[in-house]
């Protein structure tokens, strides 16, 4: 990455053999530190497919890398985004896919990038009833859904949970898993958001800014906290005796054992063992009964902006970014020369 490659801006806006376009970030700050840079085509490791992505989205959890607040990844420069929804260019011989097949899946992280090296273990078939862009809405969000709903809360019919950040990317996916489930749904959001929460199914939408969820939400089976913080601490108070709450946030803003001390449960999502979740993802969209919201598309140039707007904590739905074949004027420059358009 420090080796120099002659080249004037102009160059740098074209396609250059061997090198590809990713969304980087070279120290942590603030959306306006994402750039879009030239890297070596990566190639691809053992065990892995090589992806030609088209779409990648926007989690939540990504702005919090972008700013410093995930260590374990190490210092910059880093190329974001986990999901992804592409082609096989390049497969792993006798391995779970061929070249040309369509796929989505996870990849912490490295995704906003024209091509990336995954673990086939990672990938999945991608749905055929939903466009890259839809596709690459679903794999971080919709697992995450999977597990909280199907296997850690393992919900019932009859059962009540509330859904914090009811109409974000986890919660609508969360709303259509519970409803199809059986149970009783109340999901936190503000007015505006309450008829696309009511046409996902949600029995009760709470306007949090008005009013405190805990007047409204009482004797809960299970509560799933996308928020984090504060709430982790005041969703103690919806629970029954032996509820569960369920925290996804970096921050939780409870222990087990404060849970414990009030007579009731909380679990951190983390690992699984549900065997190749995204799977049972595709199922569930091919077969209709799990529909993803995207309230908006990126280019891969825009990514201050799509990060910006994730940021508001107000998006309904999901955005995505869209890596579709490079236009003949774009805003790249060359990482390794640092030359070309920003």
């Amino acid at each position: 990455m420090t080796a120099a490659v002659p080249g004037s801006a102009a160059d740098a806006a074209k396609p250059t053999p061997g090198l590809i376009r990713a969304g980087i970030i070279e120290r942590f700050g603030e959306p306006q530190v994402l750039c879009t840079v030239r890297l070596p085509r990566p190639t691809r490791a053992s065990g892995h497919a090589l992806v030609r992505v088209r779409a990648a989205s926007v989690n939540y959890g990504e702005t919090k890398i972008r700013r410093g607040l995930v260590p374990e990844l190490g210092p910059p420069p880093l190329v974001l985004g986990s999901d992804l929804s592409g082609t096989v260019v390049e497969a792993e011989p006798g391995g779970r896919f061929r070249v040309g097949d369509e796929v989505y899946g996870i990849h912490f992280i490295g995704t906003y990038a024209d091509y990336v090296s995954v673990p086939e273990a990672s990938l999945a078939t991608k749905p055929m009833t939903v466009d890259h862009v839809r596709a690459a809405a679903l794999p971080v969000a919709a697992r995450t859904a999977l597990v909280a709903i199907c296997e850690y809360a393992a919900l019932r019919a009859g059962q009540r949970i509330l859904i914090h950040a009811a109409a974000g990317g986890v919660g609508h996916l969360a709303v259509q898993l519970a409803r199809h489930r059986g149970a009783y749904v109340l999901g936190t959001a503000r007015t505006a958001h309450h008829p696309f929460l009511r046409n996902l199914g949600v029995d009760e939408p709470i306007d949090y800014t008005t009013v405190d969820f805990r007047s409204v939400a009482r004797d809960v089976d299970v509560v799933l906290d996308l928020v984090g913080g504060e709430y982790g601490r005041r969703s103690l108070d919806c629970l029954r005796p032996s509820g569960l709450l369920l925290g996804a946030a970096l921050d939780p803003g409870v222990t087990e054992e404060d849970a414990d001390r009030r007579g009731r449960q909380f679990r951190w999502l983390g690992a699984t063992r549900l065997v190749r979740p995204l799977d049972v993802v595709r199922e569930l969209v091919d077969a209709g009964q799990l529909t993803v919201h995207v309230e908006r598309t990126y280019a891969l140039s825009e990514l201050p902006a799509a990060h910006t707007h994730a940021e508001t904590g107000r998006v309904t739905g999901k955005l995505v970014i869209t890596i579709d074949d490079e236009p003949a004027m774009d805003r790249t420059h060359d990482r390794l020369s640092g030359t070309g358009r920003r």
